[in-house]
């Protein structure tokens, strides 16, 4: 049914999937209530418009709408809910769901869901992946995005998935999926400060906070090495860059190992390091092909297999 108002915006738990979402008609400039959940996908501006009440044009996102339902169907398998995790991350799931552990601090569907599709993406057998690729961006590295909106808690997220990688990699050392070396890339200072509630021992942590983690697992939470740098500390001058310059430091461009002793310190030496690209909207990247800057999605994780 149309309408040109809508007289309740809010029309879903937060705890919960959504049952309904109010769909815009561009044509029209009617909003309709409609049952299911809103496709995944983004707006754009249309063409050539100058109106200032141009609706824009939506673009579905493909890979996550069919990547959405298979995550239900191994959440909810009947005999077989999360088919190939390991005891440790079974252990975390139940926990984030157990309603007698979840009495005050609840996690959002968007949280739970964000952690299950990286962990499905990990641990779930290939047989439940087939048809879905996550394409390369031609980079060395495997970067993975979970896009969350503003105000959904994605510093918790964040905790979730260091406590379900460190977890795993102290109790199995020998998986190369998991790591227990965390580098964690800030947008700014001042979101920097902020994520301190990352580091285990730290007063206030988030892992102690929202009960994140179970009882008896904190001394082996805190056996990972997690180190929170600002973006601006990966700065890395070319020589061109260098040789420009018109103070006297001809020192020269940095070498690999020095800059990478310079940014990871006690970690430099570490293999198969978690990126955790916090923010990574604010991180802009100049692909080989163009020389125009490539701007990342809200949070990007990656998991490269030596030293970046």
């Amino acid at each position: 049914m149309g309408q040109t108002t809508i007289d309740k915006l809010i029309i879903n738990s937060p705890y919960e999937e959504p049952k309904q979402y109010w769909s815009y008609d561009r044509e029209t400039r009617l909003f309709s209530r409609e049952d299911g959940r809103r496709p995944a996908g983004y707006i754009v501006a249309t063409e050539g418009s100058k109106a200032f009440d141009d609706p824009g044009r939506f673009i579905e996102i493909p890979l996550v709408n069919r990547i959405r339902p298979r995550i239900k169907a191994w959440r909810e398998h009947s005999t077989h809910p999360y088919a190939g995790v390991t005891g440790i991350t079974r252990r975390l799931l139940e926990h984030w769901y157990n309603p007698e552990e979840r009495e005050y601090r609840r996690f959002f569907f968007c949280q739970l869901e964000a952690m299950e599709t990286l962990i499905w993406l990990t641990e779930a057998p290939q047989s439940e992946k087939v048809g879905i690729e996550v394409l390369s961006d031609g980079g060395p590295f495997h970067r993975l995005c979970s896009k969350m909106a503003t105000g959904s808690g994605k510093t918790i997220v964040m905790a979730m998935l260091i406590a379900w990688q460190v977890l795993n990699k102290i109790t199995y050392p020998q998986d190369t999926r998991f790591s227990k070396h965390i580098f964690v890339v800030a947008p700014g200072l001042t979101v920097k400060s902020r994520l301190g509630v990352l580091i285990p021992p730290a007063l206030g942590n988030y892992y102690e906070e929202f009960n994140i983690i179970p009882q008896g697992l904190i001394e082996k939470l805190r056996q990972g090495k997690i180190m929170i740098r600002n973006w601006h500390a990966l700065n890395w001058e070319t020589e061109d860059q260098v040789a420009r310059k018109r103070n006297v430091d001809k020192r020269g461009a940095k070498s690999n190992e020095a800059y990478v002793r310079e940014v990871l310190g006690e970690m430099a030496n570490a293999h198969n390091i978690l990126v955790i690209n916090d923010e990574a909207h604010h991180a802009w990247r100049i692909p080989a092909e163009s020389k125009g800057g490539y701007r990342g999605s809200d949070q990007v994780d990656r998991w490269p297999g030596q030293n970046p």
